[in-house]
């Protein structure tokens, strides 16, 4: 008796099963290994590229080009392990929930080039010296801005489908004005400035036009609208996702109080005391209102 169970506990067809077991057992270690390491790396790329991007400010393309192609060579390869795989080996609604996730990650997949470039000159003589570099840096800003405003349809039509249709209603709705005046307020800054500030260093400051002042708190106002309802309309997508069940009660619980705190700090005038104004200046920066939607893109993917 003693001789049977030994036989069948060493036996070649147990030891082959509990051999795949711990294969499939470590492949599996293995594999949410990765995607937390990848998740880790795509979590910190914002924030190096604003602390890089401020710290040290405007590098020679000569090098900040390449560590860009780097960076989004590694943000491509994390972006596959962390789920954008499903592309190819996903059923249909994995696919379309990782081409949604893509579309939302996109624009910071471009933004880290502006860590190189630093912050725009704050002197016409400054961006005259960069003028082609400020306008490479508000094409990527518009690029950006239609790579979210397409992720955030996609995402519309899968929460609807998931039986969500008041949030996710709205929250397009957002983004739908809000899109439209970001690239209007890019293009005024990279193309319509730089035309304008040639012809400033050709005349003096006296002979500026009247228009420049009035056109110059247009844009404002502009401003102001459309990085607000990039905000909302992140807030409302979470409301949305909670509701659908892709994200927590606590996540959504930092997006509301992060969204409306930044819709609080833009609403700050540059003439307020620090540190006020310049907190109403980060959250206003073009790129910053994306990387709301840049996380919501993690997490589908991850999700996908």
């Amino acid at each position: 008796m003693i001789k049977v169970m030994a036989h069948r506990r060493y036996s070649p067809v147990r030891m082959q099963s509990l051999k795949r077991n711990k294969i499939e057992v470590m492949n599996r270690d293995f594999y949410l290994y990765k995607q937390r390491l990848s998740l880790l790396y795509l979590w910190v790329v914002p924030i190096v590229t604003a602390v890089i991007g401020f710290g040290i400010g405007h590098v020679s393309y000569k090098l900040y080009l390449p560590l860009w192609g780097l960076n989004s060579c590694l943000m491509i390869l994390a972006s596959y392990h962390l789920g954008a795989q499903k592309l190819w080996y996903g059923n249909k609604d994995g696919r379309q929930c990782a081409v949604t996730a893509l579309l939302l990650c996109t624009p910071w997949l471009l933004f880290p080039v502006f860590a190189g470039m630093g912050p725009p000159p704050v002197t016409i003589a400054g961006w005259l010296n960069t003028a082609a570099e400020q306008q490479t840096r508000y094409t990527i800003l518009i690029g950006g801005g239609v790579s979210a405003l397409s992720g955030t349809a996609l995402l519309k039509v899968q929460l609807q489908a998931r039986g969500e249709t008041f949030y996710s209603a709205l929250a397009f709705a957002a983004l739908s004005i809000a899109i439209p005046l970001f690239i209007f307020n890019m293009a005024f800054w990279g193309y319509y400035l730089t035309a304008a500030f040639r012809s400033f260093a050709s005349h003096a400051a006296s002979e500026r036009p009247d228009w420049y002042l009035p056109v110059k708190s247009l844009f404002y106002v502009i401003s102001v609208v459309e990085v607000i309802l990039i905000y909302l309309g992140a807030i409302l997508f979470a409301a949305s996702l909670k509701i659908t069940g892709v994200i927590s009660k606590t996540a959504f619980r930092w997006y509301l109080v992060c969204g409306l705190f930044a819709i609080l700090l833009v609403l700050v005038p540059s003439s307020w005391p620090q540190p006020l104004a310049t907190a109403g200046y980060i959250v206003s920066i073009p790129a910053i209102p994306f990387v709301m939607y840049y996380l919501i893109g993690l997490r589908l993917l991850k999700s996908a």
